[in-house]
Order: structure tokens, then C-alpha cells, then sequence
């Protein structure tokens, strides 16, 4: 009887994953469950900079909350876009957006870009992104933003790119501290792209509780306008974090590579010309 029963749970264990794959659900490799959505067919195009090494992503901080993530297959995408990047005529395959702060969403995109929102057509209702693209899963976890004195629920969202082996993040224009089913969604980010200006997203003692509780192997702060408002970030975070500035707007990250203990990494802003 006993052997029976421990043959039967088994083999419901072993049905789990093809359960998820009759479904068309790729599964999150940072997170024990996450949602989905089918898949989709990648056409490849020419990538911006010199080619990704294997299993690795590169970063490149354009301007504002602007990131560049490439892959070693090409793949592009723009976090946080609001359509001006600079004098290049380089076209994204893909851009996430939030529309807490105009610079941080756009009308303008580029033909043959796909772009995410943040936000859904409908107030209050939260976006549902979860788009496989095979070399890598991008899905988001909704947040409430700040909105005429009051809060708009779901306005917002953290992105999360799942790349050759990697839980990439960029927290956005972020108002409030993620609630624990936040903390739950996002799971393992093992790099977060981070808004340190402590005033119009939330203030720096609050990004700094947050960037501790995640505890990236790498965060790169953005959107923080001057030396001074960067300066007070980073003296919050020494102790805790490793601080390095290599004085590039590239970073190219694998799991191979990551820093033994957390690391601050400054990127300086660089506009695509």
C-alpha cells in the first residue's frame, strides 16, 4: 500500500511540468510559479554594438531610466523608453515603458518595435506581460503609482528580463516599497536597474531597504540627474554593497561573472549617436 501511494505521488510530480507545457506556459526560472503567456516567433535583427559574448547580456545606460539589454543573439530592448535615445536611427526590437512620468513612457516608436506598457488601457487594472521570445522571457509585477493626491493602482510596472540564466530587473518609476506578493513575483534578481533621485519616485532611504532586501549580485543606479544626488545614494549603500564605477556606459554580465558579494556598478550616461 505504501509503495503504491509513493508511486502515485510521483507520478503526479512528474506530470507537473507538462501540465505547465500543455498550457503554452513558459515557466520563470527566478520565480517557483510565474504567469504566461504563448510564445512568439523572433525574427533577428542587426544587433547596436559589437557582438554579446555567449550566455552573456549587455547593459548600456543610454540617458534618464533609459538601459540598452542586448543578447548574444541580437535581441534588443530599451527599459523605461520615451523615445529619445539620441541621434541614432537604431530601432529596439523591444520597449518597456511606465507612464508614472512622461520621460519615462512615448508615443513615438519605432517601426518594427514592440512596445510593453506598464499600465493597462483600463484605470486601475493591472498590465499582463509574460511574452517568450526564446532567448529570453520578459514579464512585469504591477505597482501603484502616485496620481493627482491620490494612488492609481496597477498604474505601473517592474519589468523583469530572464536572460541566458540571468533575472535582469529594472524597478522603473517606482513610488512604493513592493508589498511581500511583489517581493514574491519578482523573486531572484540577480541585476536591478534602480531609480536613486529620492524625490520623484521613493526617497533614497526607502530604495536603499529595498536594494538590501533583493540583494542583486549587481545594481545599477539610474535616474539620478547629478554627481551630489548619486554621491548621497552611494554613501547609503557602502557597507552593505561593494561600490565600483569603471567610468563606461557598458556592463556585460553573465552568471560566470557575477561579483562574489553585492555590488553597486555607476555606468555613465551615453546617448546612441
Amino acid at each position: 500500500m505504501f509503495r503504491t501511494l509513493c508511486a502515485l505521488i510521483a507520478s503526479l510530480v512528474g506530470l507537473l511540468p507538462f501540465a505547465a507545457q500543455a498550457q503554452g506556459r513558459p515557466i520563470s526560472h527566478c520565480i517557483a510559479i510565474a504567469q504566461s503567456a504563448p510564445g512568439l516567433e523572433y525574427v533577428q535583427k542587426a544587433s547596436w554594438g559589437e557582438p554579446v559574448p555567449a550566455q552573456s547580456v549587455r547593459l548600456h545606460y543610454i540617458a534618464h531610466s533609459m538601459v540598452l539589454l542586448e543578447t548574444e543573439g541580437g535581441l534588443s530592448v530599451i527599459t523605461d523608453y520615451n523615445g529619445w535615445v539620441g541621434g541614432s536611427r537604431f530601432a529596439p526590437d523591444i520597449v518597456t515603458m511606465n507612464h508614472a512620468h512622461s520621460s519615462h513612457m512615448s508615443d513615438l516608436i519605432p517601426e518594427g518595435t514592440r512596445a510593453l506598457r506598464g499600465w493597462s488601457d483600463q484605470f486601475g487594472v493591472a498590465a499582463d506581460h509574460h511574452l517568450d521570445l526564446g532567448e529570453m522571457l520578459i514579464r512585469n509585477v504591477p505597482t501603484d503609482i502616485r496620481s493627482w493626491g491620490g494612488v492609481e493602482e496597477n498604474g505601473n510596472s517592474i519589468f523583469v528580463f530572464e536572460v541566458a540564466g540571468l533575472c535582469i530587473g529594472h524597478l522603473g518609476h517606482l513610488h512604493h516599497e513592493p508589498n511581500p506578493a511583489q517581493y514574491a513575483a519578482l523573486g531572484r534578481l540577480d541585476v536591478v536597474m534602480a531609480a536613486v533621485d529620492g524625490s520623484m519616485t521613493v526617497d533614497q532611504p526607502t530604495m536603499i531597504r529595498i536594494l538590501n532586501r533583493l540583494r542583486s549580485r549587481v545594481v545599477i543606479p539610474v535616474h539620478w540627474f547629478g554627481e551630489p544626488t548619486l554621491q548621497s545614494f552611494l554613501d547609503g549603500m557602502e557597507g552593505s554593497f561593494e561600490i565600483e564605477r569603471p567610468l563606461s556606459s557598458d556592463l556585460i554580465v553573465s552568471v560566470r561573472t557575477l561579483p562574489r558579494k553585492p555590488t553597486v556598478v555607476v555606468l555613465e550616461r551615453e546617448l546612441l549617436d
